[in-house]
């Protein structure tokens, strides 16, 4: 990634009145950006990362959301896992637990000064554009992950606006797709493309407008409960805009660690302690192999017997699909009533003496698939797009192909996704699309119809570690049906939670705003609350 990424501020100007004519010409320093020399292009890659930087690793969801959904499952407590597997407030939980906020609204701010720099300067009428989807792109993630937040008055710091009021979760999507509905035609081939693109389009503004209405799709469909009017009107708007149309169209991002830029899910999983700890959720496995899903053992391995050998990452597992176990979410090691030997279908350790593994039978994220740091994170996959398309449908809204076509596209695509990731991941066409014919969708009942496409929704936002999407999926469509932990001391009264605690530092911040949010949420600031959308 050999980009330049640029923090900067393009601070005030104070000018004299000038002495000579040619006093401005020497009194400036030819080495500072200004907002007339400065190349705007240089923030994209900023934002684009800024983005995956509030939603992967420890700043993002891998902590919260991947055992929110069962997912992912630890048997470890106390620990910094015990806030997702267990609702129970673990290591620097508070620190955590305000960083998808915080690194959120820093990639929306690189987008907002896009704009700024670029308004009324037809040269960079798509970057600007883009810069648009960005904004959105990270707002939503905020949004989505706390409920109501500043959104008219936010980002406005260098115009004097440092205690930003909350707008209401409503009035934030209400604005954000009318924004959307009015930029994403603005792309235009003929003009200068966006440079320093991160994203495989390279600059591609057809592929940044499939991505903006695919983002428009997306966000159409959290609205299916709380504004179905609303919610049908925008999907229609994406579809007939163009969203994307096959893998090719995917948003992601390839790290490159060698030049010190990583993934940070898989920094996160390389770390000893998460390495052996986290394991596939029981939900997600047993799922798989009801399915026969070819996935199971391309995303899974169970560790080599013992503890030395299961830290060992040199030391592949056994992929077998029929050997792989998922852990059930809510227990530890620590000897009583949830230990996790008490388990329904506990396995036993691995190993034996000082050496046994409690845990050693359970199936991990498969290493050679996912902890490289230079593999890719995903923003948007095609895949998702269509299983989106295909509940539209279903729901008789006019997106063209009918909900079992889209559900195909989406099913195949789905599978042949991971290659992306690592060749190990790699699923053939052929096989892809001969397990989605095998594998039509139930169109016996809408309710049916919707329990499947969400369920391979939930799967798909999973596997690729894309925790923050496949929690706010789940809210959302209420599938697949998940039965809460209910760990002593949990901070939810045994309820998954349904939304994040504002960060702490809010209070004391921007403390009148804030308070006006909390006694509008119902029952304050906790995690069991619901955003706007989540009916």
């Amino acid at each position: 990634m050999k980009k330049i990424l640029i923090n900067f501020s393009l601070g005030a100007m104070v000018l004299t009145t000038a002495c000579t004519k040619t006093f401005d010409e020497k009194n400036t320093d030819p080495t500072q950006a200004s907002a007339a020399n400065f190349d705007p292009n240089l923030l994209l890659p900023s934002g684009q990362l800024g983005y995956l930087s509030a939603t992967t690793g420890y700043n993002g969801p891998i902590l919260f959301q991947s055992m929110w959904t069962q997912t992912f499952a630890s048997a470890i407590f106390p620990g910094y896992y015990s806030g997702g597997d267990k609702y129970v407030q673990g290591g620097s939980f508070l620190s955590y637990q305000g960083r998808t906020w915080d690194a959120g609204y820093q990639a929306a701010g690189y987008f907002r000064e896009i704009q700024n720099l670029t308004k009324g300067n037809a040269k960079y009428t798509n970057l600007s554009a883009a810069a648009v989807v960005g904004e959105v792109l990270n707002i939503e993630a905020v949004t989505d992950t706390y409920g109501d937040a500043p959104y008219s008055q936010a980002l406005q710091a260098k115009n004097g606006i440092s205690l930003p009021v909350y707008d209401k979760q409503q009035d934030i999507y209400t604005a954000m797709l009318k924004k959307l509905d009015s930029v994403l035609p603005t792309f235009d081939a003929a003009k200068p493309l966006p440079t320093n693109d991160l994203f495989p389009y390279k600059g591609d503004v057809a592929k940044w407008k499939k991505f903006g209405y695919s983002l428009m799709l997306r966000m159409a469909m959290r609205l299916v409960k709380a504004d179905p009017a609303t919610a049908q009107t925008y999907a229609v708007k994406a579809y007939n805009g163009g969203t994307f149309a096959s893998n090719a169209d995917n948003a992601y991002i390839v790290y490159n660690n060698a030049n010190g830029y990583n993934n940070a899910n898989s920094s996160a999983l390389n770390v000893s302690q998460d390495y052996i700890e986290v394991k596939w959720g029981k939900v997600l496995i047993d799922y798989l192999k009801a399915t026969n899903d070819p996935r199971l053992g391309v995303i899974s391995e169970v560790p080599q017997a013992g503890t030395a050998a299961a830290s060992n990452k040199a030391l592949a597992g056994d992929a077998t699909p029929a050997n792989q176990q998922g852990m059930p979410n809510g227990f530890d090691q620590n000897g009583g009533a949830t230990d996790i030997s008490n388990a329904p279908g506990y396995p036993g350790a691995s190993g034996a003496g000082a050496d046994a593994n409690a845990t050693g039978k359970y199936s991990r994220p498969k290493t050679a698939l996912y902890l490289s740091l230079s593999a890719p994170a995903f923003i948007l996959t095609y895949a998702q797009t269509e299983f989106l398309l295909a509940e539209a449908a279903a729901r008789g809204w006019s997106v063209g192909a009918t909900a079992s076509a889209h559900y195909a596209n989406g099913l195949s695509a789905a599978l042949q996704t991971y290659g992306t990731i690592n060749a190990v991941g790699t699923i053939s066409a052929a096989t892809a699309n001969a397990y989605a014919a095998a594998n039509p969708l139930d169109v016996s009942t809408q309710a049916n119809s919707l329990k499947q496409i969400n369920t391979q929704y939930w799967v798909l936002a999973g596997t690729i570690l894309d925790f923050s999407e496949a929690w706010s999926n789940w809210r959302r469509s209420g599938y697949p049906v998940l039965s809460p932990v209910n760990y002593t001391g949990n901070f939810t009264g045994g309820t998954i939670p349904r939304r994040q605690a504002y960060p702490t530092s809010e209070s004391s911040t921007n403390p009148s705003n804030y308070k006006a949010a909390v006694t509008a949420l119902s029952g304050g600031d906790t995690y069991a609350g619901r955003v706007w959308w989540d009916k």
